[in-house]
């Protein structure tokens, strides 16, 4: 990254983070049961909304209960239940034509975090009906305040609910980009652990790495205050106590809560402090490959920790001696060492591959760039790089060999999810390192 271009990012970033305390960041008003949301519709006399959500909650049957509560009250709910993996452009649109056909007047997003963020971008296209959701990507481009907005979330992970991002693909091109504006905050959410009891145990663990790369990226950026820091910590203290039991016995309920207050916290860390690099990365390979979110968050995390080197060691470090990952005593690169070895051996019990072994050489320097552009200025991340130097994790994250390569075609270099990094896989998570070092 040349200088000038490095100075800008660093202008734009201290700018906003002085300006934290005087932004409309706000939390939404927190209920525990589905229960509440009828009487909340009623008090403000709305007798239409939107159920947002994705097919498969809808085959479990989640929203029935609260369908039925409405029907009782006399609120009419009008479903939207196509929503995918990764929300795209069309969902947002179809959605948006019920709720006008309808005459909807509140919108409820219920799901993981692709229902809330097509939910969210509902909103935004309702309160912009002449504005296209791809006008609206980026900071700060909607403007005019949503319908009422609720949240409930089934999965503990995103902290969508709390955050003023919505993520959206566009169908044609497979960019996957946010859409950045307070009005985006849920006025209501719903933490209801039993929502997430029936969740698999792969999905709680790529859903609880996400949340842990949530508040590890706020954490070590440099647009941090007090409140975001010890937000972030709290939802590291979280995960590390309740993750694990949260994927081994789905039914216990307190874990279930415990992980959802972890998701809450990192949301409000990084919603104020924003995330880093592998958000960036994460959003490219979702967007081309329709890789969850969670999956790619988790995968990439330790890589890019790894290559972020000494500048990252620090509050990497603080965060594993406040979450006694490391001890009290150790210092700055043994702690920053064992939260790194801790994420890598998570990811392992919570049967979380090691590597992405599906990306295509081909594709890399188109993803790179759109997670260039994602990222720089806006993201206050620990090193800097340019869209070169990010295309070089592609290859770390892939584990040395991508897709299209005759040797991954022939079958050499296929690694299993408990093997250590490949020597090819280390060497080029050292040159990103030392590269980005000299930039």
């Amino acid at each position: 990254m040349n200088k000038a271009y490095k100075a800008w990012c660093r202008i734009y970033q201290i700018v906003f983070r002085l300006a934290m305390p005087i932004l409309p960041y706000y939390e939404p008003k927190i209920m525990h049961s589905t229960d509440q949301v009828p009487q909340v519709l009623a008090d403000k006399r709305i007798g239409s909304v939107l159920l947002v959500t994705d097919p498969g909650i809808a085959r479990l049957g989640l929203t029935h209960g609260l369908e039925v509560a409405f029907a009782q009250v006399g609120i009419d709910c009008t479903v939207y239940a196509n929503t995918q993996a990764n929300p795209t452009v069309s969902n947002v649109e179809e959605a948006s034509a019920l709720y006008r056909e309808h005459g909807c007047r509140a919108i409820i997003g219920f799901g993981g975090g692709s229902a809330m963020d097509c939910a969210k971008g509902v909103g935004a296209r309702i309160a912009q009906p002449c504005k296209p959701i791809n006008k609206m990507r980026g900071l700060l481009r909607v403007h005019r305040r949503l319908p009422l907005l609720i949240a409930v979330p089934t999965t503990a992970g995103t902290g969508s609910e709390v955050t003023l991002a919505a993520v959206i693909t566009d169908d044609k091109t497979h960019y996957k980009y946010p859409v950045n504006d307070f009005v985006l905050i849920p006025r209501y959410a719903v933490h209801d652990p039993r929502l997430t009891c029936g969740l698999p145990a792969s999905i709680t663990g790529q859903t609880g790495m996400d949340a842990l790369t949530h508040a590890v990226e706020a954490y070590i950026g440099r647009s941090t205050n007090a409140y975001t820091r010890a937000a972030a910590k709290r939802a590291v203290r979280l995960i590390r106590d309740n993750l694990l039991e949260a994927y081994e016995n789905g039914q216990n309920i307190e874990a279930r809560a415990n992980m959802l207050e972890a998701a809450y916290q990192a949301g409000i860390a990084f919603t104020r402090s924003y995330v880093g690099y592998v958000h960036g990365i994460a959003h490219s390979l979702g967007g081309r490959y329709g890789i969850s979110h969670g999956l790619a968050n988790a995968v990439i995390l330790p890589h890019m920790l790894r290559a972020y080197g000494p500048v990252a060691e620090c509050k990497l470090a603080e965060l594993a001696r406040d979450a006694g990952i490391a001890p009290a005593a150790a210092n700055d690169q043994t702690g920053a060492k064992a939260f790194i070895e801790w994420v890598d051996n998570m990811n392992a019990r919570l049967g979380i591959p090691r590597y992405l072994e599906s990306i295509n050489a081909a594709d890399v320097p188109s993803m790179a760039a759109h997670a260039a552009a994602e990222s720089n200025p806006l993201y206050p991340v620990p090193r800097l790089m340019d869209a070169k130097q990010l295309a070089s994790m592609y290859r770390v994250v892939a584990g040395g060999h991508f897709a299209d390569e005759p040797a991954a075609r022939a079958g050499e270099g296929q690694r299993r999810s408990t093997e250590r990094p490949s020597r090819v896989a280390r060497t080029a998570e050292r040159k990103v390192a030392a590269c980005s070092s000299k930039k």
